[in-house]
């Protein structure tokens, strides 16, 4: 049988996923099981994910994967690098995963493989340092870089879902999965595009509004969320917890701020005094911005201090297998992992007192970020704390391990 890994989000789980999971199969057989790593209540744009880990992974269960591990925190609110280690480490660590599909706007491996390699190159770093210093923000500064190495190549740092499927073949070469380009269907990844395969983020503006989503989505995806909007779990949104936010920011010396400014640029000391001027979270931001940072860095430094998580460090990888939700092909992986796995595979979320020093950090640390998760619900009541020592994952079809509610 074959076992293919999607790293993605599913926030929340839309059409364009749902083609890719068939794709997948079209490709590999019917019979291919499908494992995903995917983010758990944060994501890499420095935001709260608009519903929590457990309802996308039903979201995605229900949508054609089988087995759905977590990206925890410090990988999946971090920069595009991170978040591919993250995310490939965890897949090759179930022992039983053979290729990694993404999408791509370009749809092709080879320019893909060519800017990979290029990034690894010592002539990759010595152009950079050869453009530095215009004051031009570094995607630009490394697109430029790689284009006078390999000319057209360097096109598809241009796009979002390359940029990421780049990371991904460069983490790749540290394992023996063989990597799938899957073409990017529907809408643009910040479209606000509502025909065909819409967006996350168009449907996320539409739920966020008020807006008439429910087509947007697949039947059974809408099912979920309304479920989760009618019992006051969703949408989260940072705007529900924001003076929470800022009460953790003001609390802060200068110096507190430095383990999350990932570049180590003095980026921290503009966000330290943004903190002590203005009175809002968009005000902070916006106070902070100059051409070099993009929004995406200064809200993921924003989040991850919220949290007290800073990304992981270079060559970090989580420290175990957090299962969310599994089918009935899934929990046949889970069998085949108590054999092939490299690291503890965690169903019950109890066991991590059975792990070492690092998993329980790892774990106690993700416990925190639930707790801080939850209050971005628009009910308070369920904000239930130290839900995640009780969790159970999600298990389809049956209700011998269905969760029970956060």
């Amino acid at each position: 049988m074959a076992v293919a890994g999607v790293i993605a989000e599913y926030n929340p789980f839309h059409r364009g996923h749902g083609w890719q999971l068939a794709e997948l199969r079209a490709r590999l057989g019917e019979d291919a099981a499908v494992v995903i790593c995917m983010s758990g209540n944060f994501v890499q744009r420095g935001d709260f994910a608009i519903l929590s880990k457990y309802a996308r992974a039903e979201m995605a269960l229900l949508g054609g994967a089988d087995l759905v591990l977590e990206l925890p925190a410090p990988w999946s609110a971090a920069g595009a690098e991170r978040f591919a280690q993250g995310g490939v480490a965890v897949l090759a660590a179930t022992g039983v995963v053979t290729c990694l599909a993404f999408g791509s706007e370009s749809g092709s491996l080879e320019p893909l493989e060519v800017a990979a390699a290029a990034l690894d190159s010592p002539q990759y770093h010595q152009a950079v340092r050869r453009l530095t210093g215009g004051g031009a923000p570094f995607a630009a500064v490394r697109q430029e870089a790689i284009r006078s190495l390999t000319g057209s190549a360097a096109d598809c740092l241009s796009h979002p879902n390359d940029i990421l499927a780049v990371e991904y073949l460069r983490a790749l070469r540290r394992t023996d999965i063989q990597p799938m380009a899957l073409p990017r269907v529907g809408a643009g990844h910040d479209s606000g595009e509502e025909s065909g395969y819409p967006s996350a983020s168009a449907i996320r503006e539409k739920i966020s509004s008020g807006g008439d989503w429910k087509n947007m989505m697949p039947e059974a995806s809408a099912g979920i969320l309304s479920r989760e909007i009618r019992e006051g779990r969703a949408p989260a949104v940072w705007q529900n917890c924001q003076r929470a936010l800022l009460a953790r920011l003001r609390t802060m010396a200068e110096e507190d701020f430095q383990p999350y400014d990932g570049g180590n640029e003095g980026l921290y000391h503009r966000f330290y005094a943004a903190v002590h001027k203005e009175a809002a979270v968009e005000g902070i931001l916006a106070a902070a911005k100059t051409r070099r940072y993009p929004m995406a860095r200064l809200r993921r430094m924003l989040l991850q201090a919220y949290l007290g998580v800073p990304q992981a460090k270079q060559g970090e990888t989580p420290p175990y297998l957090r299962v969310l939700g599994a089918g009935s092909r899934g929990r046949t992986l889970l069998a085949e992992m108590r054999r092939t796995a490299s690291l503890p595979v965690l169903v019950k979320p109890g066991h991590i007192r059975r792990l070492g020093a690092e998993a329980q950090r790892v774990f106690d640390q993700e416990a925190r970020c639930a707790d801080l998760y939850a209050l971005a619900y628009p009910n308070l009541a369920q904000a239930v704390p130290e839900s995640e020592y009780t969790a159970a994952p999600v298990m389809l079809p049956g209700t011998e391990g269905r969760r029970r509610k956060p």
